[in-house]
């Protein structure tokens, strides 16, 4: 068993990628880093709601009330993000969340809460989260900008190239019988071409033209 020390102090926490669309959120505070935590709750598909007794403003689509928070905003959350400057509001609501086993993220005592937030990089579908477990934010913060000087925004055009590939080309795989490891092989097959060197340079027909082609010949082979 690999080693690691997390927030219990033993074992690192067990990353994950949870899909909040259309699911309610609530982020207590109204500052600078409530402001970050409501904008990747928003391009999460999430509905976000803010309360705080002063909100800066605040990302275009979050429902704001100015008020302090109260233990029964949680009703029907599925995440809370405690991010007021009052540490005994925080640690209230946390235990609150933790009662209604409502994810909860405590942005200055890691420990409080349920989950930290990875430091992302976003490249259109494309995510690269970067965790500490809340050891170091900066440390996180660090390690994505470097990896952001080796990801470009043809990664994000790869993924969504492959998504699109996926949907019309999975079905009919299946309903062809082409078995499990033949369809991983040919998924294999496309990653070995030069996609992302084609996307670069802008030239996205050639790309999707090239995967298609490996595709259709793992079709046609179990034909």
């Amino acid at each position: 068993m690999a080693n690691g020390s997390g927030q219990n102090g033993e074992a690192p926490p067990y990353l994950a990628a949870l899909d909040l669309r259309g699911r309610r959120c609530v982020v207590a505070g109204g500052g600078a880093v409530a402001r970050r935590k409501v904008a990747g709750l928003l391009a999460a598909g999430a509905v976000v709601h803010v309360v705080a007794p002063e909100v800066d403003e605040m990302p275009e689509g979050a429902v704001v009330e100015r008020r302090a928070a109260r233990l029964g905003d949680l009703a029907g959350a599925v995440v809370l993000v405690c991010a007021t400057d009052d540490p005994a509001t925080n640690s209230a609501l946390a235990r609150e969340a933790r009662r209604r086993d409502v994810l909860v993220n405590v942005v200055d005592d890691p420990d409080a809460g349920t989950f930290t937030v990875p430091a992302v990089l976003r490249r259109g579908r494309l995510q690269v989260g970067v965790s500490t477990a809340g050891a170091s934010p900066l440390l996180a913060a660090g390690i994505r900008d470097e990896i952001r000087a080796h990801v470009g925004e043809e990664y994000g055009e790869l993924a969504a190239l492959l998504a699109d590939l996926r949907a019309s080309w999975e079905p009919r795989a299946i309903a062809a019988g082409v078995p499990p490891a033949a369809r991983r092989a040919a998924w294999q097959a496309v990653l070995g071409l030069p996609l992302l060197e084609l996307l670069r340079e802008g030239d996205h027909g050639e790309a999707r033209r090239r995967a298609e082609t490996v595709l259709e010949e793992a079709l046609s082979d179990t034909a």
